[in-house]
């Protein structure tokens, strides 16, 4: 008997309506930022409680060009936490500011208030707030006075508390569309907003060519295509969404009487599960090997975080989640028979 191919840590949610939706753009001859990119950006709006959305190329384009529109430059700062992907740092340094590291909330994951406020500076020009793995951060609790700051909802698309959208809360938002995204159209990001004079500075930073003036400018566009695809994923989010709760609820009751602890929730709910986070007793690296020999392909949920490409010290608790916790395989496409799979390794590597 063949062994049973090994379970990807992420997978795209792509089928036939998908392919359908790319194929009628390209049937129709306009493939470049079109019609389908504007009702696109509608949509999202409608969906993240925002004003507008400019897509672009990529999340980590939807950054640089939210932080450029803001005015951040030379001699800013701009606040983010340690505990998140290089995309943040490279958009940040990009505009020539200078990224400033905040330390995590244990329990969430996410940005700490305390550690925020006092990271505020005269230089402050901006904070971003990465919604993490899923789990709505407390925007309420992290704005600071007077200094924008900006949601970045790539792995939190969809997710509502108290009947209220995330993205909806932050100066602007921004969102990732990359293939392993809660929402996927291969690459792509979008930044939404209510201030009209921002979003048409975004506007015309994401188009070089044929404007009154050489204001700088670059190719950021999405094209019709990925929005089509993006489109028809936007219909499905609200069941990607249940199915990810419901495979998260499945793994929590797998977990009782192991040696891990799940993933942390808001008193009112909202998480989407982007990721399934877990905090293991045993060495990260040791258990995403004792994983794979059962197929099941586990990671790390932040690659390194930032301060430790920078050898900066005075970040306990991202230093704590980068050496304690995992990420166990969970996204929609996920067969039930992947799932005990998945639980069935748990409970021999957990044990």
């Amino acid at each position: 008997m063949s062994r049973p191919s090994s379970i990807p840590h992420s997978r795209p949610s792509l089928g036939e309506a998908e392919a359908q939706a790319a194929a009628d753009v390209i049937r129709a001859g306009w493939i470049a930022q079109g019609e389908k990119v504007a009702e696109f950006e509608r949509a999202l709006a409608k969906v993240a409680g925002q004003g507008e959305g400019v897509a672009v190329s990529s999340g980590t384009a939807a950054l640089y060009l939210a932080l450029a529109a803001l005015g951040v430059g030379s001699g800013d700062e701009v606040i983010v936490p340690s505990y998140v992907c290089a995309a943040l740092w490279h958009a940040v340094r990009q505009t020539g500011a200078r990224p400033v590291l905040v330390d995590i909330d244990p329990a969430t994951f996410n940005a700490a208030p305390p550690a925020v406020h006092r990271a505020v500076t005269a230089r402050t020009k901006a904070i971003i707030v990465p919604h993490m793995f899923g789990l709505p951060a407390d925007i309420t609790a992290l704005k600071v006075s007077g200094i924008p700051l900006i949601e970045d909802c790539a792995q939190t698309l969809g997710a509502t508390v108290n009947g209220r959208p995330v993205g909806s809360l932050g100066d602007m938002t921004i969102c990732s569309f990359y293939a392993t995204k809660l929402l996927a159209t291969g690459e792509g990001g979008m930044v939404l907003g209510r201030n009209e004079s921002l979003l048409t500075r975004i506007r015309a930073a994401r188009h070089y060519d044929e404007s009154d003036d050489l204001a700088p400018a670059f190719n950021y566009k999405m094209t019709d295509i990925q929005a089509a695809v993006g489109l028809r994923q936007l219909h499905d989010l609200p069941a990607f969404i249940a199915r990810r709760r419901a495979i998260a609820d499945r793994y929590s009751a797998a977990l009782r009487g192991l040696k891990a602890e799940p993933p942390g929730n808001r008193p009112d709910g909202g998480h989407v599960y982007y990721r399934y986070v877990i905090r293991v007793a045993e060495p990260v690296e040791s258990a995403v090997q004792r994983f794979a020999e059962y197929g099941v392909m586990c990671r790390r949920p932040v690659f390194r975080p930032l301060h430790r490409y920078l050898g900066l010290i005075g970040f306990p608790e991202t230093d704590r989640a980068w050496e304690q916790t995992l990420s166990v395989p969970l996204y929609p496409s996920l067969t039930d028979a992947e799932v005990e799979r998945v639980i069935g390794a748990m409970k021999v590597v957990l044990a």
